[in-house]
């Protein structure tokens, strides 16, 4: 699943499906690109499990298109190696790069979409860094209803310890030899 992920078009493709159903050539319209280039990439989102075919739309001279919804609201992170993650994060920091640049030609042309970005190193305890995942969590929950009227608005949080620390069985089992 992450490695049909590792792709920053496929995660825009999942991202504009989770909006709502569409097909191939909506799709393009969308990204801006040729129908006939996006079938591989809806392909490997299909085969990994994210999407799925949701209905088969008649079109003219008896041809039909099909219309692709997705298959799960949120990839699952514990089912990755790191390798996977690594990937998939730096496809995710792609996606996001293209929604920034995008963002700021539409200001420059005139439109409105806001664009902040927030980048610092936090010391955090254990217990500080649970609460605030916490508090993430709520604010997603809180915020992230996709039925909702509104923008669609990006939002990229990651949490990365910035150095290595002992794992909570080796604290543990340093705890024991030491009483």
């Amino acid at each position: 699943m992450h490695k049909a992920l590792a792709d920053p078009l496929r995660i825009r493709l999942l991202e504009a499906l989770w909006e709502m159903p569409q097909s191939a050539r909506e799709l393009a319209d969308r990204a801006e690109l040729p129908a006939d280039r996006l079938y591989y990439h809806l392909g490997q989102l299909e085969r990994a499990g994210l999407i799925e075919i949701a209905e088969y739309r008649p079109l003219a001279r008896g041809k039909v298109e099909r219309v692709y919804a997705p298959a799960v609201t949120e990839p699952p992170s514990d089912a990755a190696s790191p390798e996977e993650m690594a990937e998939f994060l730096g496809s995710m920091l792609d996606a996001a790069r293209a929604d920034i640049n995008a963002a700021y030609r539409s200001k420059q042309a005139g439109g409105r979409r806001e664009v902040d970005v927030h980048r610092g190193a936090l010391r955090l305890t254990d217990e500080a860094l649970a609460e605030l995942r916490e508090h993430i969590a709520r604010l997603a929950t809180q915020f992230g209803d996709r039925d909702t009227p509104g923008v669609w608005t990006r939002v990229v949080i990651a949490l990365v310890d910035l150095q290595d620390r002992p794992s909570p069985d080796a604290t543990a089992c340093l705890r024991g030899r030491h009483e």
